[in-house]
This record gives structure tokens, sequence and C-alpha cells, in this order.
């Protein structure tokens, strides 16, 4: 039978933080969470647009217990401003979605100098997992779920010596290097929560194609790109409601059969019911894997530090 959100069991007493929460899938993603009892965490950039998701997600869950997180990924410094204002008021964090992301947008550059998609995909998600993991291990049963696309098999794992494509840039390119990122960085995490004998684990998903703003928004700010007025169009008149991108994640993140290391994405590659997956491109992963937390070390000064007893920091 297709999984639904009806299969989401109670989440009261829990605590989840979603990035990218003021909009698309993680506005479904939050909805939903809340809807089952969680206290959830809506970390977005644009307030003004993470006030009016608060308020469409009251409409219909007026007891729904929500929270807003400023957080820009494309600034280190937000991004640690907020893990440090979440530490603050939270003991545990059950589960962090890292949903949010760009897509093929024109060559620009994070406030750190980060190549804007690998910066806001990835290295953003890599310091705010790291700064949160103290209160991800204190939690009993915590799950971390990282979103990665089908684009990730048009991606290049990252050359340490030009992560930022500089010279090299291609929209579509670095949209595959970002995407390829996440799903290393979820997949490399379970092998380390693993080895550390922490109680969280990590999972990867993938929307499918979604009628989100983001095809759009890659539209509108790279007008002349073939490929994204085609995913635009695609999407626009065949891809998934929000609602239904979002059930990838959503299983990933709650379905007690779930486990570490496992892949959830629609059934139909792109379209249909979320499935568990199989993970392919095998073939050199654990050395990409390796390289991916050099870098992302070495770019962001801030190491993944995992501690069994929750009592571990990120360092900088």
């Amino acid at each position: 039978m297709p999984w639904s959100t009806d299969e989401i069991p109670d989440l009261s007493g829990k605590t989840a933080l979603v990035t990218g929460a003021n909009g698309g899938l993680g506005l479904e993603t939050a909805r939903a969470l809340a809807a089952h009892g969680a206290k959830v965490l809506i970390a977005a950039r644009n307030q003004e647009k993470a006030s009016a998701a608060v308020a469409d997600i009251r409409a219909g869950l007026p007891d729904a217990d929500l929270e807003v997180i400023p957080l820009d990924l494309g600034s280190l410094d937000s991004v640690r401003e907020a893990s440090a204002a979440v530490l603050a008021a939270n003991e545990t964090i059950d589960l962090l979605i890292n949903n949010a992301g760009l897509m093929a947008m024109p060559e620009s550059r994070t406030a750190d100098g980060f190549e804007m998609q690998l910066g806001v995909n990835h290295f953003g998600h890599w310091v705010l997992t790291a700064e949160l993991m103290p209160a991800v291990l204190r939690s009993a049963s915590a799950r971390i779920v990282t979103v990665t696309s089908t684009a990730h098999h048009m991606g290049r794992a990252i050359d340490p010596s030009n992560p930022n494509l500089e010279g090299n840039y291609g929209p579509w390119k670095a949209y595959g290097q970002s995407k390829l990122a996440n799903f290393h960085f979820g997949l490399g995490l379970e092998n380390r929560l693993r080895s550390a004998g922490a109680p969280a684990q990590s999972l990867i998903a993938h929307p499918g194609l979604s009628d989100t703003d983001l095809q759009a928004r890659t539209t509108r700010e790279n007008e002349g790109d073939f490929w994204g007025k085609f995913f635009h169009a695609m999407s626009s008149h065949g891809g998934m409601e929000p609602a239904r991108g979002a059930l990838s994640q959503l299983r990933a993140a709650t379905d007690p059969e779930a486990r570490g290391g496992e892949f959830y994405g629609p059934a139909w590659v792109n379209s249909g019911p979320p499935i568990r997956k199989p993970i392919i491109r095998r073939l050199g992963m654990e050395k990409a894997i390796a390289t991916l937390w050099e870098v992302s070390e070495r770019e962001t000064g801030t190491d993944l530090v995992i501690s069994p007893a929750g009592t571990g920091a990120a360092s900088a």
C-alpha cells in the first residue's frame, strides 16, 4: 500500500528543525510534522515568507507548535547564530531535515565566498548539522534527513583544488555537484554515526519532480537556460504537488521501519509514492566522501564532531 502522512506516528514531545520551511517541500514537511504533534522550528531566510508559512499551517492546525528561526544558509555567521539560538532553547533535536536548496542559478558567491549552490545546498547544511550535533545526539533516536535530487547522477565529486568551480562554472554543473555532495554527506554522516556508536541515524531523500517555486526561480534568474525552462514546464504540467513531493523526506524522517543509510524517493524515478531506492554509483564513493569531509572542514573551518554522549561540539 502506498505510504502517506497517515503512516506518521505520534511525534508529541519531539522537536524538528526544517530548513527552507517557508515554502514548497519544506512548508509541507513542517505542516505534516506539526500535524502529528512535533514542535517544528521553521528555519528560513525570508522572514516575511516564514511568517506567512506559520499562518498557513495554523489556519488548518490552530494548536501547531511552531517557531521561526532566522537562517541564511549563504552566511556561515547566520548559520552559527541560528544554531546558537536553537541550542539555547532546545535540549534535543529529534528530527533535522536539511531541505533548503537552490537550483541552477547564475554564477554568484555566498557571503563567505563559496559558489552559491555549493555554499547553500551543502556548506551551510554542513555547519548547521555540525553545530546542532550535540542536541541531535542527546535525542534517544534522532534522524537527520538530507535532501538530494536525481540531478546527483549528473554531478561530479568535489575537486578539492577547485570546489567553487572557478573558471569552470555551469549552472547545472554546479547544481549536480551540490546535489551529489548532499548524497555523499548523508551517507558519509551515517557511516560516522555508526562508527561512533551514536544513537542518531542519517538518511537521504529526493522529491522527484515537484511543482514548487524552485524551477520557477531558476527560470526567472536564468532566462536563457533551456533546461531550466524545460524542467519548469515539466513540473508545472506534470509535477507532483508539494505535499506529495515532500513524502519521500517525511518517510525517511518518520517511518519506524526506515534505517540509517537508506535512500527514499518516488517509485517511478520522479513521481509516485515514496519507496526505499537502491544506492548506486558506489564505485569510488568512499574516496569521494572522504574528500568531501576534508574539503568541507577546510572551507568552513568547522569539524563535524560526533560524541555518543551528545557532548560533542563543532569546532571552528
